[in-house]
């Protein structure tokens, strides 16, 4: 039952979904957004119910790595297509909904293990865990709204303005949109790191080390980025390197060390 429902949400949800907006982004005249939004939300509803029954266990959350990584991608998906309701961003859906899909392929093929007892849970811990979680979903749509970003200052210097260009908002509102993710999900990290601090026992222990410095360094990375764009105003390709950067060293800091730490030394 768990492996048909993940196959129903991966083909007739969110690929189509992704299909349905591929196909605005590939024609000069763009359809209406809402079949794509309303598959994707049927898809996010099925996720749900995937993720409901893997990680309820009888002895508390499994927090796997393969099911943290599909609770992140239903997280971002389920911004992204309650923002697009009123905000033109459903373009990051190419990306962000095959994402989702391979992510349940994961969840489902490569089950993984680690149990947060009831207790764990309850406390502190897993207001840590969320706003670890709403960090990570909202700064990964801002590293997406980049690489954006990056294609189409590209084609417009190059003056080839193809019609999935000509689909994108105006540049100045695409970096609108990206510093207010930004400035968002950098608030998350923060309250992420100080529930850390406050709730957890030790966060320079050995088996944390590594994820506390690496969060640390990314929140750095955010925070000067903001800096720098206030102070300066940063923008374009420097905006767009700092965010990725920025990302991709709290993908290391996450999911890196639960992949070494679950699937190499089996913890």
């Amino acid at each position: 039952m768990l492996t048909f429902f993940a196959l129903f949400t991966i083909v007739a949800c969110y690929v189509a979904a992704a299909l349905l907006i591929g196909k605005r982004l590939t024609h000069r005249e763009a359809s209406s957004k809402y079949p794509a939004l309303a598959i994707g939300f049927v898809g996010i509803l099925l996720h749900a119910f995937l993720l409901q029954q893997a990680m309820f266990t009888p002895g508390g959350l499994n927090f796997g790595l393969t099911n943290v990584g599909s609770l992140a991608t239903w997280f971002v998906a389920g911004l992204l297509l309650i923002a697009s309701l009123r905000r033109p961003i459903e373009n990051l859906g190419i990306i962000i909904l095959p994402l989702a899909a391979f992510s349940i392929l994961a969840q489902v093929l490569l089950p993984t293990e680690h149990i947060l007892t009831t207790d764990e849970t309850h406390s502190g811990i897993g207001i840590h865990i969320l706003f670890s979680i709403l960090a990570y979903s909202l700064l990964g749509l801002a590293a997406v709204q980049a690489m954006l970003l990056s294609i189409q200052e590209r084609n417009l210097h190059r003056r080839n303005p193809g019609g999935f260009i000509r689909a994108l908002p105006p540049m100045e509102s695409m970096e609108t949109l990206l510093f207010q993710m930004i400035i968002i999900g950098f608030v998350l990290q923060s309250m992420s790191l100080a529930s850390g601090i406050v709730y957890l026992d030790n966060m320079f222990a050995q088996h944390l080390a590594h994820k506390t410095i690496l969060s640390i360094i990314a929140w750095l990375v955010f925070a000067i980025l903001l800096w720098g764009h206030w102070k300066h105003g940063w923008r374009g390709r420097v905006a767009v390197r700092w965010t990725i950067s920025g990302f991709i060293t709290l993908l290391l800091a996450y999911f890196g060390s639960k992949y070494v730490l679950e699937i190499l030394l089996g913890r």
